[in-house]
C-alpha cells in the first residue's frame, strides 16, 4: 500500500535514574504517547507539574485512525498552545450530508452561528496530531518523554505508585504520587488493577480505508444508508488532509476481518463507490467491531485512567479522542491544586465523578447511533428507514436521522463542584458548563474570549464596578473585566452570558463554569471557589 507520510523514529535515552540505580519519586507519570497521554503532558506542563511520560513504541500511530476533532478539543489544545499546525494542516468543516438510497435525506450545519475562533470540526490524521504534539512537548522544560520506556508492573499505597519499567538497558524501578493511565483499550495498566471495563460490544464489522485521490467532493461529511453501490448496509465518506479521504464501509455479523481488507477485496468495493474511472490508491486499511464500555470507576488510588483505557466508543460521531482529551481538561488543574497542598484528594476524586458522568453520556449517544446504523432487527430496520424517508420532507423527522450524533461537550450539571444559581439568567451558561468563546478587543487589537480564560480561577465579570480578585485557602480567582481588560466588540459576551443585568462569572481552570451571580458578593465566591476545590 502506498505510504504518503514519513514516520519519525524518536530516540531512546537511557534517564539518570536508571543508570544511577536510585528510586526517584516523580509527580506525575504518565502512561502511553498517544494524543491523550500526550495532551497529559502539555496540560501538566501547563499547570507548572513536572511529568514523565513513558511510551513502550518510538514512533507515533501507524494508520490515520482517529480522523475527527471537534472545537471543544480545539480550544483545550489551544489553550497548551499546539492547536495553530493542526488547524493550518487539517481540513475545516461543518456540513454533514446524509443520503437514502440515492436520495439526500437530511443535512445538519455544527456551527451555524459565528463568532468563535475555532472551526467546528477538523478532519486530521492521527500521526500528524502527535508528531504536532511531540514537537511541542519536547520544547517544554517539564515534560521528559521517555521513548522505548514499557511498564512491567505497578503496585500503589495511599502514598505514592512504584511502578517498574522495561528498557534496552534492562529493567528499573520509578515512584510516582499520580500515575495517569492513557495506554488505550487495550490498558496494561487497567488489568494490572483488576479494573472492570463492562458494557455492549457490537456483532458487526466496519472496514476503515484511507484512500489518495483527487476529486472535487467538498469538505463535508457524507454518510449513506443503504446506498445503490453498497446494498443494505451502510458507508461513510470524508476528507483529511493530503488529498487522502477516510471510507468507511458497514461489512456486516459474517465478514472475515483478515480476508475483508485484502486489496483485492477492498478495490473493488471503492470502485462501486467511486467509479471505474476514478484513480485512487489505498493508504491504509483496518476492519474493527466498536464497543459501548467503561470501567466502573476513573480513579484506582493513585492511578487515574483517561482516554480509551477508561471509555470505549463506536467511532461514529467522533467520541473517542475528543472526550480523552475533555478528560485531561479536567483533570490537570485538580492534580495541581493537590499537589501544592491546597485541595485535598477528594477534588482528583470528583475527576472521576465528573468524567464518568461525561463517559455516561457519550456511551449514550454512541450506542443509539450504533443502533440506528445498524438496525438489530427487522422492525428496527422498517422504523429507520421510514425515519430517513421522512427526514427528506418532513423537520419533525430529521432530529430523529442518527448517522452519528457529532461530539459535544458534556456539562457537569450535577456535579458536586457547583454552586447553584441563586440569581436568575438566560442561555446556556450554566455552572458546570465549559464556557463559550465570543470575539473581543485588549488594547484595540481582535482577539478571543477563551484564550484569557483557563489555568487558573477567573471572576468573569459584566457590568460591574465593585468586584475584585478573591482568594480562598491559597486559591486565587483574579478578575477579568468587560470594558477594563478587554471590550466586548461585537457584543455576544454580554449576549452569550446574560450580562446585561450584570454579571459575575466564576470560572474553573478547566474554562467550565463554577458559579455565577449578578452582584458581587465577596463571602460567597469564597464559599463557590472552596466548594469548588474541595475545601473543607
Amino acid at each position: 500500500m502506498l505510504n504518503t507520510y514519513s514516520y519519525p523514529e524518536f530516540k531512546y535515552q537511557q534517564s539518570p535514574e536508571q543508570a544511577s540505580g536510585d528510586v526517584k519519586r516523580h509527580p506525575v507519570v504518565i502512561i502511553g504517547a498517544g494524543p491523550i497521554g500526550l495532551t497529559a503532558a502539555l496540560e501538566c506542563a501547563a499547570q507548572g507539574i513536572p511529568v514523565i511520560v513513558l511510551d513502550d513504541n518510538n514512533t507515533v500511530s501507524i494508520g490515520s485512525r482517529a480522523v475527527c476533532y471537534a472545537k471543544r478539543p480545539l480550544e483545550i489544545w489551544d489553550r497548551l498552545g499546539v492547536a495553530a499546525p493542526m488547524l493550518e494542516k487539517g481540513i475545516s468543516w461543518k456540513i454533514g450530508k446524509v443520503f437514502f438510497k440515492e436520495k439526500l435525506a437530511y443535512q445538519f450545519d455544527l456551527l451555524p452561528e459565528e463568532g468563535h475562533k475555532m472551526p467546528a470540526m477538523i478532519n486530521l490524521q492521527q500521526y500528524y496530531l502527535e508528531e504536532y504534539m511531540v514537537a511541542e512537548c519536547e520544547r517544554q522544560e517539564r515534560i521528559d518523554l521517555r521513548w522505548k520506556h514499557k511498564l512491567l508492573s505497578l503496585s500503589q499505597n495511599d502514598e505514592f505508585a512504584t511502578l517498574v519499567v522495561e528498557t534496552p538497558d534492562g529493567v528499573f524501578t520509578m515512584e510516582a504520587q499520580w500515575v495517569i493511565a492513557c495506554d488505550g483499550a487495550n490498558s496494561d495498566t487497567r488489568n494490572m488493577l483488576d479494573g472492570e471495563f463492562s458494557g455492549q460490544f457490537f456483532q458487526d464489522r466496519f472496514l476503515i480505508a484511507d484512500v489518495v485521490m483527487k476529486n472535487d467532493f467538498p469538505t463535508e461529511r457524507w454518510f449513506w444508508f443503504d446506498p445503490v453501490f453498497h446494498k443494505n448496509q451502510s458507508a461513510l465518506l470524508h476528507k483529511q488532509s493530503d488529498d487522502v479521504w477516510r471510507i468507511d464501509f458497514q461489512l456486516g455479523w459474517d465478514a472475515d476481518p483478515e480476508e475483508a481488507k485484502k486489496p483485492e477485496n477492498v478495490i473493488p468495493l471503492l470502485k462501486q463507490m467511486l467509479g471505474e474511472e476514478c484513480e485512487f490508491e489505498l493508504e491504509w486499511v483496518s476492519v474493527y467491531q466498536f464497543a459501548c464500555r467503561r470501567m466502573d470507576k476513573f480513579r484506582y488510588g493513585r492511578v487515574l485512567f483517561a482516554g480509551d483505557s477508561a471509555h470505549q466508543v463506536s467511532p461514529f460521531g467522533a467520541r473517542g479522542a475528543n472526550t480523552g482529551v475533555q478528560d485531561i481538561d479536567n483533570l490537570g488543574w485538580k492534580l495541581k491544586l493537590n499537589l501544592d497542598g491546597k485541595a485535598p484528594a477528594e477534588l482528583v476524586e470528583s475527576y472521576s465523578e465528573e468524567r464518568v458522568f461525561a463517559a455516561d453520556d457519550n456511551l449514550m449517544n454512541s450506542t443509539r447511533s450504533t443502533d440506528f446504523i445498524t438496525p438489530k432487527s427487522k422492525s428496527s430496520r422498517v422504523f429507520r428507514d421510514a425515519v430517513l424517508q421522512l427526514a427528506e420532507q418532513h423537520e419533525f423527522a430529521r432530529p430523529l436521522v442518527n448517522s452519528g450524533r457529532l461530539s459535544t461537550p458534556t456539562p457537569y450539571l450535577h456535579s458536586s463542584l457547583n454552586t447553584e444559581d441563586e440569581d436568575s439568567f438566560a442561555g446556556n451558561m450554566r455552572p458546570g458548563t465549559n464556557c463559550a468563546d465570543a470575539p473581543i478587543q485588549i488594547e484595540g487589537n481582535n482577539s478571543w474570549l477563551l484564550p484569557t480564560l483557563g489555568g487558573e480561577f477567573t471572576l468573569l465579570v459584566i457590568n460591574n464596578d465593585t468586584a475584585h480578585s478573591v482568594e480562598q485557602g491559597g486559591v486565587h480567582a483574579k478578575v477579568l473585566r468587560l470594558g477594563q481588560d478587554f471590550d466586548d466588540s461585537e457584543g455576544l459576551v454580554s449576549q452569550r452570558y446574560d450580562g446585561e443585568q450584570g454579571a459575575i462569572y466564576l470560572i474553573r481552570p478547566d474554562q467550565h463554569i463554577a458559579a455565577r451571580w449578578r452582584s458581587f458578593d465577596e463571602i460567597k465566591i469564597k464559599a463557590a471557589i472552596a466548594k469548588a476545590c474541595c475545601q473543607h
